[in-house]
């Protein structure tokens, strides 16, 4: 179960804010966000090793996507294409309007089920495949959203209902964004929730919190790079952040 928040603010200077938790199998091979993709040079993307798709990406037109797995469907299944090619996909285009126009129209059976967020500096869409229907397109309101497994800002997931409050309050002022950075990575664990409550986590079976992100774009005329921050998941020490190179 992967998580996203995004932060919303048409008028500032940074008016996209996303933070993101990949949730996956910790054995499973990937590799941190960088230019992997000959035939994408324009697509910086952590790398899938096993299917050679992507969890989350940015383009060089400042177009982000962010894939989910919706409630059961974790992993591969025969019959389906991998869901991280979607992500790609969706970095094929020069803005978010025309990539979620574009994404709602592929057949839905070629796919599990699986939440898609597609965003740039003006726009941002989240994309609902609930499995046998058509592909359903949202624009993401102005303020704080949060999606993990469920619909967005669904109060059905424990840790959207744990912690959406939380991000809704340490919103960054600009990229001071030390509040997400914390919240992502936090292990706190609540005895009166769910399992699944925790932002940040390793389970015994070997699934658990791979990596952490954020991401804010500039204001359309502000000629400054995208910043990424990015974390391998720790288990016992705050994660390292580091910047990853967006031009």
């Amino acid at each position: 179960m992967c998580t996203v928040v995004i932060l919303r603010r048409p008028g500032h200077d940074w008016p996209l804010i996303l933070g993101a938790n990949r949730d996956e199998m910790m054995n499973r091979p990937w590799r941190a966000p960088g230019r992997h993709w000959p035939e994408w040079p324009e697509v910086v993307a952590g790398l899938d090793e096993q299917a050679g798709g992507s969890w989350m990406g940015l383009n060089d037109f400042g177009v982000t996507a962010a894939i989910l797995n919706r409630s059961g469907t974790l992993g591969s299944l025969a019959g389906k294409r991998s869901r991280g090619e979607l992500v790609l996909e969706a970095l094929d285009h020069a803005d978010a309007a025309t990539a979620a126009t574009a994404l709602s129209q592929l057949d839905p059976d070629a796919y599990r089920a699986f939440n898609l967020i597609v965003a740039d500096n003006t726009d941002a869409f989240w994309l609902a495949h609930r499995g046998g229907a058509p592909i359903k397109v949202t624009a993401i309101p102005e303020g704080v959203s949060m999606i993990t497994e469920g619909d967005l800002d669904d109060l059905a997931s424990s840790r959207v209902a744990r912690y959406l409050e939380q991000f809704r309050a340490g919103a960054p002022d600009g990229l001071a964004w030390d509040a997400w950075a914390a919240l992502l990575a936090d292990r706190s664990t609540d005895p009166a929730r769910g399992p699944f409550d925790v932002m940040s986590f390793a389970r015994a079976d070997g699934f658990g919190t791979v990596c952490h992100s954020l991401l804010a774009l500039p204001a359309p005329g502000i000629d400054v790079a995208p910043v990424w921050r990015f974390a391998a998941a720790a288990t016992a020490v705050p994660p390292a952040w580091e910047n990853i190179q967006t031009r």
